[in-house]
Order: C-alpha cells, then sequence, then structure tokens
C-alpha cells in the first residue's frame, strides 16, 4: 500500500498553494527520505511567484503542480543502499542546489556552475532544471522529501530546526563574503544590512574576524538592533542623510572598504550599489547576491584602473553549509537573534502573506509540517 503525505502544492502562478494527499516519495540507492520538521519561507516567495512572468522569466519553474519550499530541515527517516554517511535520526539540512555531479565543473568541484544547476523547490537556472525536478518533484513544503546523501548538512544539537531552516539566506552571504576574500583584519560594507540577507553577512563577517562592518539601510530602529549585536565592531549608516562615501571615508579613516557584499533585492534602485562600489579601496571586491532592479551603468575604466572587482554570487555549496554549522556549534555564531514566527502547513498561504510585516532580517518565517 502506498504511504500518503501532506503537502502544499501549487498548481498556477499567482494562485494560493493547496493542501493535498500525495505519495511519499521512493528512496534511490544514493538518496535519504527526510522528515520534514521546518521549512524556511523566502520573504519574498509571494511577490515572485505573482510575478514570475515580469521578473525571473529567463528562470524556469518546475511543471505545475509542484510542492515548492527552499530551505528545508529535518531528520533522516530512511537511506537507500548506497548510503555511507548518513542514517535514520540523523538531524539534518537539505541544501535544495542540485546539479548533475558529472560535467566538467562538478568534477572540478565547482558545483554552482553546473549547467543543470537548480534549486530544489524553488527554480532552475537553465533548459535543463526539469531533468532535476523529475528526479527531485518535492520541496520542503511537505511531511517527507528525497535529497542526495550529498546535499546533508549534519546539524549540532544546539542548532534548533526553524534556525536550520535559515541557511539558506545565511549561507548565501556566507559564500558572497568567502568570495570578497572577508578574513581577519578586513573592512566590509554590507548594503542592506538590516534585511534578511544582509543579517547574514553581519554575523558571518564578526565570525570569520572582520574587524570592522559597515552597513547601510533605511530603517533607522533596525540598524540600531544590527549595531547593538556587536557595537565596537558594527558602524551603521541611514541611507539618504549624507553620502555614503563621505561616511565610509569617516569610519575606514580614508583606508577605504576591502570589501561590499551587496544584498539590496530586485526591488531597489541601483544608485546605493554604485555609492557602495565607490568606497572600495583599490583591489577591493563587489559581491552582489540581491539582484539589484535594472542594468546597472558601471564605468569599466574605473574598475580596470583601480583592479575592482564585481562579482555575482549565487546560493552556497554543502561544504559551506558545513562550515556555518561548525561555527554555530562552536559558539562563534549567536543563531538566537531571530524572531521565529512558526505556521503548521495549513497556513501556508498565510505565512506567505504575513511576511511584508517582519522586524527586517530578524525574523524567520518557517513552516512545521
Amino acid at each position: 500500500m502506498t504511504k500518503m503525505m501532506r503537502a502544499a502544492r501549487m498548481h498556477e502562478v499567482g494562485q494560493p498553494m493547496e493542501i493535498e494527499m500525495i505519495p511519499v516519495p521512493e528512496v534511490r540507492p544514493t538518496d535519504v527520505l527526510v522528515n520534514v520538521k521546518a521549512c524556511g519561507i523566502v520573504p519574498n516567495l509571494g511577490n515572485v511567484l505573482s510575478n514570475w512572468g515580469k521578473w525571473f522569466p529567463h528562470l524556469p519553474l518546475p511543471k505545475l503542480p509542484a510542492v515548492f519550499g527552499l530551505d528545508p530541515a529535518g531528520v533522516v527517516e530512511a537511506v537507500g543502499s548506497q548510503v555511507i554517511g548518513f542514517k535514520p535520526g540523523d538531524r539534518v539540512y537539505v541544501n535544495p542546489a542540485r546539479y548533475c555531479g558529472a560535467c566538467r565543473n562538478c568534477r572540478a568541484g565547482e558545483t554552482t556552475s553546473c549547467a543543470h544547476y537548480t534549486f530544489n523547490g524553488y527554480f532552475g537556472f537553465s533548459k535543463h532544471s526539469q531533468q532535476i525536478y523529475d528526479q527531485y518533484p518535492y520541496g520542503g513544503l511537505c511531511e517527507y522529501m528525497t535529497a542526495p546523501q550529498t546535499s546533508l548538512v549534519r546539524l549540532p544539537d544546539n542548532m534548533r530546526f526553524e534556525e536550520a531552516a535559515r541557511l539558506g539566506y545565511l549561507g548565501t552571504a556566507y559564500r558572497a563574503l568567502q568570495t570578497a576574500g572577508v578574513k581577519q583584519g578586513s573592512t566590509v560594507l554590507v548594503n542592506g544590512i538590516s534585511g534578511t540577507l544582509g543579517l547574514g553577512g553581519a554575523l558571518f563577517a564578526l565570525a570569520l574576524g572582520a574587524r570592522r562592518v559597515m552597513g547601510t539601510g533605511r530603517n533607522k530602529d533596525l540598524l540600531a538592533r544590527v549595531k547593538a549585536l556587536a557595537p565596537d565592531r558594527i558602524h551603521v549608516h541611514a541611507l539618504g542623510e549624507r553620502p555614503m562615501g563621505e561616511w565610509a571615508e569617516e569610519v575606514t579613516r580614508g583606508e577605504g572598504v576591502d570589501a561590499v557584499i551587496d544584498a539590496l533585492g530586485p526591488g531597489a534602485g541601483h544608485g546605493a550599489l554604485l555609492d557602495a562600489l565607490g568606497t572600495l579601496r583599490r583591489g577591493g571586491k563587489l559581491v552582489n547576491i540581491g539582484a539589484v532592479a535594472g542594468d546597472v551603468p558601471l564605468n569599466l575604466h574605473v574598475l580596470m584602473d583601480n583592479d575592482i572587482s564585481v562579482i555575482g554570487s549565487a546560493w552556497f555549496t554543502t561544504a559551506q553549509g558545513q562550515q556555518m554549522a561548525d561555527l554555530v556549534e562552536a559558539g562563534v555564531v549567536d543563531m538566537s537573534i531571530f524572531e521565529h514566527h512558526v505556521f503548521p502547513l495549513e497556513q501556508v498561504n498565510q505565512a506567505i502573506g504575513g511576511i511584508e510585516n517582519r522586524a527586517g532580517g530578524f525574523s524567520n518565517f518557517v513552516i512545521c509540517p
């Protein structure tokens, strides 16, 4: 008899998800079956799914109806015959990044450059993504999902499932920091530091040993909360009050910024990105993880003359996810700063609709099936 489970499925872009009974997926030899305990809700999920054709027409969705859910965490329920490193009962986070494992990029360890790169439970990056969806049809908004053993991050005992369900956005910022070369003694500026992506940049910049973490935003109350995380190391700037370059010159004593992490979202203009670019020292790097709106005019002559890099960064590897979990286990990163808003699966549409009423990146919206 086929075992059934509850799942939230989207049948049409822009329409509410429906709670349905569907079969529990079968475990392939190298896969695990995860009993989902928490799944993070992407802050802009409602807008993204309602405006897909306008915002991201080049990024394919899975064939509908589909089970979404980008950031699942839970307990291993069963393992395939070829799974070696995990067993039933293990607490894990499931990195939703899927790749073929066989192309030149994958074999070189550059999995985010795979032509089949796909976000399980969200969207793909190429015409090849449906092949991945066919292999892994369920995201985290259901009771059980399958995942390759290579996607699992082992969770420490001091990390709650609700906290682990935030690793996606934290990991995006963490990889950006590593791409920018942030290390002990660095000065990093995070554009949008009080948002969901930006707050992760602040937390892990501190953990990596940055001596100065500079951040911009518009909400002064949220900026004050960010600064309170490490008052001696975090410096905040309210956009529009004074020129960003003047502020950065003052904070860095004329040295300039080593790295900029631009975490402003798709609805933001590119003015603040260009202002932040102007704060970089010679040889500095700007890494974009928020995808500001529209085409950005860049003076390539200035970039060339000053050896400055502008880089796009997508998501993070499972190895980087494990590094983050290890930092939490060691007590270097404090996950207690997040305010969890927990909803049952039946209230998934309510959770998606209520995300606009959040305290910036401090709010964490989670579905617990």
